[in-house]
C-alpha cells in the first residue's frame, strides 16, 4: 500500500510564493506517474502539475511559467519525494492540493492526463488579494 504525505501548505498575498512537498513511500514504485492535483471550493478537481519517471514536467496552462514541478527518485530508499514550487501566486489558486501517484511509465503528457491509484489527503493553499 503506498501512503502519500504532502506539505507546505499555507497563506501568502497575491504574488507570493509557496513550496508543497509530498512524500510517497510503501514500496518500490520507481515507474510512476506523479502529480498535483486542487480543487477550490466549489469547483471540480483540475490536474495541475506531473512529472513522469524521468523527471519530465508537464503543466496545466493555467499554471505553466508559474509553477515548477520536480521530483527526487532517490536510488536507496523506498521513498519518492515530489515537490512543486509556486510562484506568482493568484487569489485563483486558493484549493486544497493533492499528491498523487499511479504506478505507470509514461510520456509527460500522458501522466497530465491518466487516471490516478493513489491519493494524499491534501494540504491547503490559500492566497489573499
Amino acid at each position: 500500500q503506498v501512503q502519500l504525505a504532502e506539505s507546505g501548505g499555507g497563506s501568502v498575498q497575491s504574488g507570493g510564493s509557496l513550496r508543497l512537498s509530498c512524500t510517497a513511500s510503501g514500496y518500490s514504485i520507481r515507474s510512476s506517474c506523479m502529480a498535483w492535483f486542487r480543487q477550490g471550493l466549489g469547483k471540480e478537481r483540475e490536474v495541475v502539475a506531473a512529472v513522469n519517471y524521468d523527471g519530465i514536467p508537464s503543466y496545466a496552462k493555467s499554471v505553466e511559467g508559474r509553477f515548477t514541478i520536480s521530483r527526487d527518485n532517490a536510488e536507496n530508499t523506498l521513498n519518492l519525494v515530489m515537490n512543486l514550487e509556486m510562484n506568482s501566486l493568484k487569489p485563483e489558486d486558493t484549493a486544497i492540493y493533492y499528491c498523487v501517484l499511479t504506478p505507470r511509465y509514461s510520456t509527460p503528457e500522458e501522466c497530465l492526463r491518466t487516471t490516478y491509484t493513489y491519493w494524499g489527503q491534501g494540504t491547503q493553499v490559500t492566497v489573499s488579494s
